[in-house]
């Protein structure tokens, strides 16, 4: 990714019109600012927080003296996340990452207490005068990923295997599905829920189901990826993962993996914070970035993915990335056959990240 890309972009990255400072009322050693993150698992799963945490690293590496870096892991989606970063600004973070979705809240009452820190949100859709979000169309990549799935299967039954049923979440199964469509129109996705995104006997629980009902590729939207991408290679089943390459876990039945590349984006938003020129941003306060923008990418193809299947993938990217191809561009009808994009209209990001329904082939109640 072309870090001028990224600078223009992060030029203007909050809705405060004014620029801000990174001072908060703690105290900080001399030239020395700190920079927390809290991760709502561990930083080896394999998957979403391992993936932010690998871009803490990035930032803490890049910056060296100039900052202190406060990590803690396996921070729950409740008030104590809000406790976790008053601690962190108390100890002298002026620059705070709150990276699970369900982080947004407590942070935004962080935010509301502490109004001379700087918060940058993962994937939220509200923000404040000091809190902004930013997440990756990573719908794009689990449209790549869906394409292997749909080429590998035999039994065109896929799977899906997901927390909870929030607009992103239904987003990557919907592109997921139509990926695999676009190259097996017979192909259905059968979604469990597991209402957590990191427990592993729920996890379990959800492969076994899937391969009782004679499934044979399973994909996922977890954070952590590592149970279900091992015991799909135990059982014979290809396996998508998410967030982060877990191909090492899976080497005979790994297909590929929607993943994310935060490292420069992270060194460039706490940049920006450092200089006082946190200020509004595209989308009203979201930044998204795409393939385009090299925010996300999908992870090595596994050997189960032949090389004409991989040139295919290749080119639907690269037409992503041109901007000639749109996974979502209408017509596109529900599963209830009500149309939900007209024909020719592509949806904006905005639009996209409101999704609260299922595309033609999707299996399963999101009650």
């Amino acid at each position: 990714m072309r870090t001028t890309k990224i600078k223009k972009v992060i030029a203007a990255l909050l809705a405060s019109a004014a620029a801000l400072t990174t001072g908060c009322s703690s105290s900080t050693k001399s030239g020395s600012v700190g920079v927390g993150f809290i991760f709502v698992g561990t930083k080896d799963d394999y998957g979403y927080n391992q993936a932010a945490y690998e871009a803490s690293v990035a930032v803490e590496e890049h910056f060296g003296d100039q900052i202190r870096v406060f990590r803690s892991e396996n921070i729950p989606e409740t008030s104590e996340a809000t406790r976790v970063l008053e601690q962190m600004i108390q100890q002298g973070a002026t620059i705070l990452f709150p990276t699970s979705y369900g982080h947004l809240d407590p942070a935004l009452d962080a935010a509301k207490d502490n109004p001379d820190c700087v918060f940058f949100h993962q994937g939220g859709l509200k923000t404040s005068e000091n809190l902004g979000t930013y997440f990756g169309t990573i719908w794009e990549s689990f449209y790549l990923a869906g394409i292997s799935a749909g080429a590998a299967t035999e039994s065109n039954k896929l799977g899906f295997i997901t927390s909870f049923a929030i607009p992103q979440v239904m987003l990557n199964i919907n592109a997921f599905t139509l990926g695999a469509k676009s190259v097996n129109p017979d192909v259905t996705t059968t979604v469990i829920f597991t209402g957590d995104w990191s427990d592993p006997a729920l996890q379990t629980d959800a492969v076994n189901s899937l391969a009782d009902g004679g499934i044979d590729v399973i994909a996922t939207h977890q954070d952590s990826t590592k149970t279900i991408v091992e015991l799909c290679e135990s059982k014979g089943i290809y396996v998508c993962g998410c967030h982060a390459d877990a191909s090492e876990l899976a080497p005979t039945k790994w297909l590929t993996a929607p993943i994310w590349n935060w490292s420069e984006l992270f060194i460039d938003m706490t940049q920006t914070a450092l200089d006082g020129k946190f200020k509004g941003s595209i989308y009203d306060g979201k930044y998204r970035g795409g393939l385009k923008e090299g925010v996300v990418d999908i992870a090595p193809y596994g050997s189960a993915v032949s090389e004409d299947v991989r040139a295919q993938i290749d080119a639907v990217k690269q037409q992503m990335i041109d901007g000639t191809f749109f996974a979502f561009e209408g017509e596109i009808k529900d599963r209830d056959g009500n149309v939900r994009i007209e024909a020719g209209v592509r949806p904006t990001v905005d639009e996209l990240e409101t999704c609260d329904w299922f595309v033609e082939g999707v299996i399963g109640s999101t009650d």
